[in-house]
């Protein structure tokens, strides 16, 4: 049996529960079963598309090191290839060719986090020094590869064994359970603590279960769409839901509940905007739990108006989740279209 390469791990994490060099974390809670149980969530055939234009949020208000896509043409010596006619090539050829490509920031929309988004500096050797380290006790890619070589010298691979082709190889397709917290808390600001989850699960009937996708519905992507593409910082700062990653008993409840990933329509997930507490050792504690200890994958920005309004209308949560990343060697994140059939 392969050894895990760690001595020791994080208080309240996962590693090695699923082998030595597991790289899937919670997401293989996410079998054959959870299918089957996510199949018998569809009753009436129909879909709902949870992706935001990846245009959208427009500009880079939400995260400035993150660009909007941008498409070009594909192009061959002089020529661009929208709306080409081959006939320049061969006056016999009718055919008009349109092809283009794109430079997209792979979380600027719609999105999944892959396991090796947010690491720690963490001892796992045992020997006194923090190294950066990842799920499992896996190295960041940066202490594999020397990035300060020339571009073309570096490996294709930022994110090494645990890039987001691990969860496109799986499929990201099961059962998932929609907690609609703008019917609880309305569409402002709001701290989501185990408490407050807990009141929301109550009151709307949501029972979650081992294996199951916890998708939160806030209001903040529907009032991004509302925006046009120029995103108002003000506004959004003071809309919708967000996780309190600093609530012990909202961390340990995701531990317990066996969840397998989190999806939510806000920027994050969880709270950003909170000062650092004296003895914080975490800028973002919600995603240092999931994955960096758990395993446990993160989507943002996605679209769950239609959904939440259609499960509403028939006193439903749940439903079959379709959701796969793209399935790109080495990425950290990915865009995504998930669907929701129901």
């Amino acid at each position: 049996m392969n050894q895990p390469r760690w001595k020791k791990r994080p208080e309240g994490s996962n590693w090695g529960d699923f082998g030595p060099d597991d790289q899937l974390g919670r997401v293989n809670l996410i079998g054959t079963e959870q299918v089957l149980k996510g199949v018998k969530e569809v009753h009436e055939g129909v879909t709902f598309c949870l992706s935001l234009p990846l245009d959208i949020p427009g500009g880079q208000v939400l995260n400035p090191r993150r660009s909007p896509p941008k498409l070009t043409p594909t192009s061959l010596d002089n020529d661009q290839y929208i709306n080409f006619s081959l006939a320049k090539h061969s006056p016999k050829l009718r055919d008009v060719i349109s092809d283009d490509q794109v430079q997209l920031s792979l979380q600027y929309s719609t999105q999944w986090d892959s396991l090796a988004h947010v690491g720690a500096l963490f001892d796992s050797d045992d020997d006194g020094t923090p190294e950066r380290r990842y799920y499992n006790g896996h190295l960041a890619e940066q202490d594999v590869l020397d990035l300060s070589q020339e571009p073309a010298q570096w490996h294709d691979s930022y994110a090494g064994c645990l890039g987001i082709e691990t969860l496109a190889a799986h499929g990201m397709q099961g059962r998932a359970v929609l907690v609609d917290l703008v019917r609880v808390f309305g569409v402002g600001r709001t701290l989501i603590g185990h408490r407050e989850l807990m009141k929301a699960l109550e009151q709307l009937n949501v029972v979650v279960e081992r294996g199951d996708m916890l998708i939160l519905r806030t209001g903040f992507a529907e009032a991004l769409l509302d925006m046009q593409g120029t995103p108002q910082p003000d506004v959004l700062k003071n809309t919708g839901a967000v996780l309190d990653g600093n609530d012990p008993a909202l961390l340990q409840w995701i531990t317990d509940s066996g969840i397998a990933a989190i999806g939510a329509d806000n920027y994050a997930v969880e709270d950003i905007d909170r000062e650092l507490a004296p003895a914080c050792c975490s800028k973002l504690p919600l995603h240092h739990h999931c994955l960096f200890k758990l395993g446990l994958p993160l989507a943002e920005l996605w679209y769950l108006k239609d959904l939440a309004e259609w499960l509403r209308s028939c006193g439903r949560n749940r439903f079959l989740l379709t959701a796969p990343p793209l399935c790109l060697p080495g990425a950290i994140g990915s865009p995504a279209t998930p669907v929701a059939t129901v």
